[in-house]
């Protein structure tokens, strides 16, 4: 995964919940702006009862050295008048010898722009060593801003009052040098008890970029896999993952013109999601109807062997209609395949099946599957 395929997907998740069908601002769910990983003031949210957060915690381990050089970027939306502004916050680079002698602390400010309010944060950093080449990260981001509650009796009304000066879906991207993070969803055995001593509050970290790199972290409101990634099909932000691009593309193609005349006078990014939603093709459309992604072939599992080879089977111990009709038969591997036990698998076609083709573009019939220990090569 690229540079811009990490920036694609952190873009995708700032705005998750940011405006929602009918994209329009009259809509109450878009009048009344709720979204993931919001940090409203911190005299807010304690007066509120602790009901709105004001601060959340990141904790990840890595391994590495006193040497290697931890990079974070701060993320969130601030939310203005005419829209949300983004804003970043990029503290000097740390390195997790100087985090593990003292916590750091640095502050920051954002200015008040077009209605939203002036904001003041704060993020605490350390790192734990937890054995020579172990460290526990911890990063904590925290909304200090002043706030006076006002009178509003309904809680609606004061929360909407205060989201001009809280960090909306806030976000933690963290890269480190000479160094490498360990994935909290699925640690190596050893490291496993570590893991699960990690506490995160409003947040939970992940690995992203080329799955199987280690170099990177990003932290956000929403639970996510290891190396998660914006489909390729997707045109662009619906601002709700959790449903369909392709319906929600149909829906805003089949509104009124009058309801697309209130997204065109709304949020520009509502505008921009109709120019480029009445814009696409017919291909377009139909690529997102649905895809399907065949898993790499599992060949470093199955040395010496490898699709298009020629194998002569000699099956062991099942003895199905299967095994006795084809045992000794010359046979070409197709793929080779990996069960969800671990188990390796060999796709094969039978040379002298008048299907052979359609085995070879995995129809049933005439595909067959056998263990490593039931070929003997041919060629």
């Amino acid at each position: 995964m690229t540079l811009d395929a990490v920036t694609r997907l952190v873009q995708t998740l700032l705005y998750e919940g940011y405006l929602l069908y009918p994209y329009r601002r009259s809509s109450g769910k878009n009048r009344h702006h709720w979204m993931f990983g919001t940090l409203y003031p911190r005299s807010f949210a304690e007066g509120q009862g602790e009901a709105d957060p004001w601060w959340t915690r990141t904790e990840c381990l890595a391994h590495g050295d006193d040497a290697t050089v931890l990079s974070l970027h701060l993320r969130f939306l601030h939310l203005a008048e005419a829209g949300a502004i983004e804003r970043q916050v990029d503290p000097s680079p740390r390195r997790l010898g100087q985090l593990s002698r003292t916590q750091e602390t640095v502050g920051f400010d954002v200015a008040s722009a077009d209605g939203a309010r002036a904001i003041r944060g704060a993020l605490h950093l350390s790192a734990e060593r937890l054995h020579e080449s172990l460290f526990k990260i911890a990063v904590r981001v925290e909304n200090v801003t002043g706030f006076e509650l006002g009178s509003a009796d309904d809680p609606g009304q004061r929360r909407d009052a205060a989201l001009p000066a809280a960090l909306a879906s806030t976000h933690v991207l963290m890269t480190l040098r000479g160094g490498e993070f360990i994935s909290l969803l699925d640690p190596p055995e050893p490291l496993k008890d570590a893991a699960g001593r990690c506490r995160n509050v409003g947040t939970w970290p992940v690995l992203v970029g080329d799955p199987g790199a280690r170099d990177t972290i990003l932290s956000a409101p929403i639970i996510l896999a290891d190396y998660p990634q914006v489909a390729s099909e997707s045109p662009g932000d619906f601002f709700d993952a959790t449903e369909i691009d392709e319906m929600l593309t149909l829906r805003v193609l089949t509104l009124t013109d009058e309801e697309k005349h209130a997204m065109r006078d709304g949020d520009p990014r509502a505008r921009a999601l109709l120019t480029r939603t009445e814009a696409l093709a017919d291909a377009e459309r139909r690529r997102l109807h649905g895809a399907s992604r065949r898993a790499a072939p599992a060949t470093a599992a199955a040395p010496g062997i490898r699709p298009g080879m020629r194998v002569r089977l000699v099956p062991r111990g099942r003895s199905d209609i299967f095994d006795i009709a084809l045992a000794g038969r010359a046979a070409t591997v197709t793929s080779i395949e990996e069960d969800y036990e671990g188990r390796i698998f060999l796709a094969v076609t039978i040379d002298d099946d008048p299907g052979q083709d359609l085995g070879a573009e995995g129809r049933p019939g005439h595909r067959f599957y056998f263990r490593l220990d039931e070929v003997e090569r041919l060629s």
